[in-house]
């Protein structure tokens, strides 16, 4: 089965690392990404996370797309209840405005952050209920039919940027299916409900002015190396970041404090969230890839290199491209 491949960005700052550099990195990353023919980068929204960088995504949308000539680029995604949906269309209309054909919205209505950071946010706690007519009022200024009299968005009102529901659970898959918008589940740290959500959206969904027929982006982690061996200990590299990332409490830990982690609750907790990951040469991820797309029955996947080193993601890229069977003609 021949599907397009895609990338996620988390836009990582390394230890010791600026903002500025990891912007560098993505711009590196998504020209790479242009050269060998993905078909779109997505970067999502994180507040008060000191190793991410994507905070203000359509402003690194913007700056990616400046340095880029063809590739799609979007947000996947942004946090709709942090923001007034008039705010988000004149952004993304503004992107679009500027480069035609090539941005993409992704929307969640998780916040992105913790509690506190909510608060920091002006986010008021309900908000997340309001995250259907919120996509309403916002499909309304970017088609140029706003919902509110007198309220247009400029720019934006026409523009039409393809809207996409990001989510995670049986709440996106019900809301995607119902408006007849493309779906795009976070397997790639969220695996739990793939199956379930993708048949629910699939069954229900409506068709829309977007779109025809359901349409479905899975997340998948990828580490491609020349052997086996190496990728199997760059993939446990990774899970070392990722329990440093979501379990130190924004302190710097020590090797054996990291290793404590993975061998607690928190380890196993990352090891279930890392379920769905590629890991090997590239026979063995193209065959993987293979296999993930029957099981979510994905129209897309969307690839998170999982690597802690920016070269040996680049790598991880170049080595993946030649898996001509999965890559669009």
């Amino acid at each position: 089965m021949t599907v397009p491949l895609s990338l996620l960005d988390l836009a990582l700052i390394g230890p010791g690392e600026t903002a500025a550099a990891s912007f560098a990195a993505s711009v590196t990353l998504a020209q790479r990404a242009e050269r060998l023919g993905f078909r779109r980068v997505w970067y999502a929204e994180h507040h008060n996370m000191a190793g991410i960088a994507s905070s203000a995504t359509s402003v690194l949308i913007a700056h990616v797309a400046a340095h880029t000539e063809r590739i799609r680029l979007g947000a996947g995604g942004v946090m709709l209840p942090n923001h007034a949906p008039l705010v988000i269309a004149e952004q993304f209309g503004t992107l679009e405005s500027l480069h035609p054909g090539r941005i993409d919205l992704g929307l969640g209505r998780a916040p992105g952050s913790d509690q506190k950071t909510m608060r920091a946010l002006r986010r008021d706690a309900r908000s997340a209920e309001r995250f259907p007519d919120d996509v309403r009022e916002l499909q309304g200024y970017l088609g140029g039919d706003s919902l509110i009299p007198g309220i247009e968005a400029i720019p934006g009102k026409g523009t039409e940027v393809p809207l996409y529901i990001l989510g995670s659970s049986l709440f996106g898959a019900q809301l995607a299916a119902a408006f007849g918008l493309p779906y795009a589940f976070a397997s790639h740290f969220a695996p739990a409900a793939l199956e379930q959500a993708v048949a629910v959206y699939r069954r229900d969904f409506r068709p829309s002015a977007q779109l025809e027929a359901p349409y479905v982006i899975a997340a998948v982690n990828v580490i491609t190396a020349e052997t086996s061996g190496e990728a199997q200990a760059r993939f446990y590299e990774a899970k070392r970041r990722r329990v440093q990332l979501l379990f130190s409490g924004g302190r710097d830990l020590s090797e054996d404090e990291v290793d404590l982690l993975l061998d607690s609750p928190a380890g196993t907790q990352v090891e279930q969230m890392m379920r769905y990951s590629a890991i090997g040469t590239h026979d063995e991820v193209q065959d993987e890839l293979r296999r993930f797309t029957d099981h979510a029955r994905a129209d897309e996947l969307i690839i998170a290199l999982a690597d802690t080193d920016r070269r040996l993601g680049l790598r991880s890229l170049e080595l993946l491209a030649g898996a001509e069977a999965v890559l669009p003609g």
